[in-house]
């Protein structure tokens, strides 16, 4: 009999009422011929008064009895579903993460997940239960309560479905599904189908609140489907699985990250181990860096920009004080009042000329850009935060987000064609592995036929960016991997992008016929892109900073960077590109992760 996995936030159990309504889709589930095992968050705010409460009794009390006492609020609502199903003539049966058998590591308040234990579970559901689990914690192996983390019941159901090789994971929330941007700043904003793991993990980054990135990183490790429906309807909702929802489409959603700051540490000097000597005190830290902007420098000197959460600002500008000196910086700049805007998409990989597309949307409507870093997928911006929000909806509507794409699939269509991308030994390989929740690298690779283009002293204004990438797309040129940085609070920025070598001197051209002023060009024929790809970067924070690290052993200079939540990006000069991924491979493999 297959089994299904549900999973009831927070919202979905406030009240007696709602939960007896999750309990209703529970057993009809079991009616429609599945074995169910539902996950449950605490009550509504119930994590908050705790939360509330122990700072009555101690401010800084220590993690491992937080965990102790946040664990209890999901132990209620086990309880109270499981009394729900019951009353309604049902068997069931609630049980805390150390009952199901999850272990984790040691991290309190942010634990991994090491292993499950399936028997037990498999037993209950033999016997006619539905089990109901504790979401958001297990035990360690000293049988220590832990607790996951933000996000934690929703990668607690998928980590259920990937052990129990479950045929689905429904997440029932208080949305109806995954929206191309957030319906509350555009009500023009439309439910999608179908998304992919790889869009959902970059969304998931930038502030889509519906999934978190770790719940995302064990579905698409493991290939669990997701269903995201609203626990107050029977809408079909949104499926997260590999495919996108189309082809065609090049952009699936766009997203807004508010609560950035970006800072800059200005003219430190452009040789190895510089960007390693930065990171690792942040990552010493544990600060979430996120978007990172490194350019080619100039005169021996160059600005590193990034952004870090608000909260985390006074912490990382201790440890950039702390690196001030050892990498020579002329200074540090910040700024508070930023907002992040991206573009995902998967289509973004297959089609040129997207980029442009952005930067024109944004320029129309008046807005400068402050940085710019792309990948694969994505395309981020930086701009002032009080029109961020007029730059979202420039971006929606230039890629017709609201209309739905004439090739979308929809999950009822595709469903019994559907094709796992991983092979069955492959999921039972992983499944095995003594830490379900460790970093898995993909790729370490190398493009060793690109040039760099870059662009010094280009006039900060609204709409040249647009123009440049416009202007070099209409002639047919690809450009892969753009940066523009931040060069303090100079009237001019610096802008570089990688492309074909066989297109080197042909960009070239193009630039020099530009009427308006663009800069002056710098130019590398031969350069080498290094990328390290995954899944779990984003919560394995140490992939950038061992690249640095390996590089810097080796005296190799990174000219460029940009990161995103699958891929990390390098760029050094051609002549070190062999020696530089051996530097790579070497170094993960020392790591046990390649």
């Amino acid at each position: 009999m297959p089994i299904l996995v549900q999973k009831f936030g927070g919202s979905s159990v406030a009240t007696p009422e709602k939960i007896q309504s999750a309990a209703r889709k529970a057993i009809r589930a079991q009616q429609d011929g599945y074995q169910v095992v539902v996950v449950v968050s605490a009550m509504g705010d119930n994590t908050d008064n705790l939360i509330a409460l122990a700072d009555q009794i101690n401010t800084e009390p220590s993690a491992r009895e937080m965990d102790m006492l946040l664990s209890t609020g999901e132990q209620v609502s086990v309880a109270l579903m499981a009394m729900a199903v019951q009353r309604f003539g049902h068997k069931a049966i609630s049980l805390t993460g150390g009952q199901i058998g999850i272990r984790t590591d040691s991290s309190f308040s942010k634990a991994r997940i090491r292993s499950i234990a399936t028997d037990r579970m498999k037993s209950l559901l033999d016997q006619g239960n539905i089990v109901i689990a504790a979401g958001f914690q297990g035990i360690d192996e000293e049988l220590n309560i832990t607790t996951l983390g933000r996000g934690g019941s929703d990668t607690t159901a998928v980590a259920l479905a990937a052990v129990l090789e479950a045929s689905a994971c429904e997440i029932f929330t208080d949305v109806d599904g995954v929206y191309t941007t957030d319906p509350r700043i555009l009500p023009e904003a439309r439910q999608v189908s179908q998304i992919s793991y790889d869009e959902m993990l970059e969304l998931a980054s930038l502030g889509a609140g519906v999934m978190h990135n770790r719940s995302i990183e064990f579905a698409k490790k493991f290939d669990v489907p997701i269903r995201v429906r609203s626990s107050f309807s029977d809408a079909a909702g949104t499926m997260i699985v590999a495919e996108s929802e189309s082809e065609a489409a090049s952009v699936c959603g766009v997203a807004l990250t508010r609560s950035e700051a970006r800072l800059t540490i200005q003219r430190v000097s452009d040789r190895p181990g510089t960007s390693y000597e930065i990171f690792k005190r942040l990552a010493d830290r544990k600060i979430d860096v996120d978007m990172i902007v490194q350019n080619v420098g100039s005169d021996g000197l160059a600005n590193i920009s990034f952004t870090v959460p608000q909260g985390e600002l006074k912490q990382a500008l201790r440890a950039l004080e702390d690196a001030k000196q050892t990498v020579s910086a002329a200074g540090i700049s910040v700024d508070q009042d930023v907002a992040k805007v991206s573009a995902v998409g998967l289509g973004m990989s297959r089609q040129t000329g997207i980029a442009h597309q952005m930067f024109s949307a944004i320029a129309a409507a008046g807005i400068n850009l402050q940085m710019i870093s792309t990948s694969e997928i994505k395309i981020s911006v930086l701009v002032q935060r009080s029109v961020a929000e007029q730059a979202l909806r420039a971006i929606h509507a230039t890629f017709s987000l609201p209309k739905t794409p004439t090739d979308a699939k929809s999950w009822a269509d595709t469903s019994s064609q559907r094709k796992s991308h991983l092979s069955p030994e492959q999921v039972i390989e992983r499944l095995q592995n003594a830490d379900m929740e460790r970093l898995m690298l993909d790729e370490i690779t190398m493009a060793d036929d690109q040039s760099r283009i870059t662009l010094t002293d280009v006039p900060d204004k609204p709409g040249l960016a647009a123009e440049i990438f416009q202007t070099v797309a209409a002639q047919g040129v690809f450009v892969d991997m753009i940066v523009q940085s931040y060069d303090g609070d100079a009237e001019v920025n610096s802008i570089s992008f990688t492309i074909p070598r066989s297109q080197f001197e042909k960009c070239q051209k193009i630039l020099a016929s530009m009427k308006t002023s663009v800069g002056e060009v710098q130019a590398s024929r031969e350069i080498a892109k290094l990328s390290v790809s995954g899944i779990g970067l984003r919560s394995h924070t140490s992939v950038a900073i061992n690249m640095f690290a390996a590089l810097a052993e080796q005296g190799i200079n990174i000219q460029m960077i940009n990161t995103s939540e699958l891929r990390v990006n390098v760029v050094v000069d051609a002549a070190a590109g062999a020696k530089a991924l051996l530097a790579l491979q070497n170094k993960f493999k020392s790591l046990n992760q390649f």
